[in-house]
């Protein structure tokens, strides 16, 4: 992974406004990923739109961690299922022709 893609935790925490701990319960609970260089942390650039909305969801609805797991399976359940659907379509569809 590049180093461009990585945005220090510590950056995050300043600009989101967050404790550094959320962030480590974030990658403990397996909501988002850390990367380690050089004893510094890091949070590449594809986890940081799942960290904003963790994030909001904790904040503006207070939703512990536990809670925000739970939320994330389901999301990951509905895409799954969504994709599924567009390829069950495709494939009637060629029926249907």
């Amino acid at each position: 992974m590049r180093s461009d893609d990585l945005v220090p935790a510590e950056e995050i925490c300043s600009l989101y406004k967050v404790e550094r701990t959320f962030i480590s319960s974030l990658y403990e609970s397996g909501l988002i990923e850390i990367v380690t260089l050089e004893r510094k942390e890091y949070v590449p650039c594809d986890h940081l739109r799942n960290f904003e909305k963790m994030m909001r969801l904790h904040k503006d609805l207070d939703i512990n961690i536990e809670g925000l797991q739970a939320i994330h399976h389901l999301l990951d359940q509905v895409q799954k299922l969504q994709k599924q659907n567009v390829r069950l379509k495709n494939r009637l569809s060629l029926y249907e022709s």
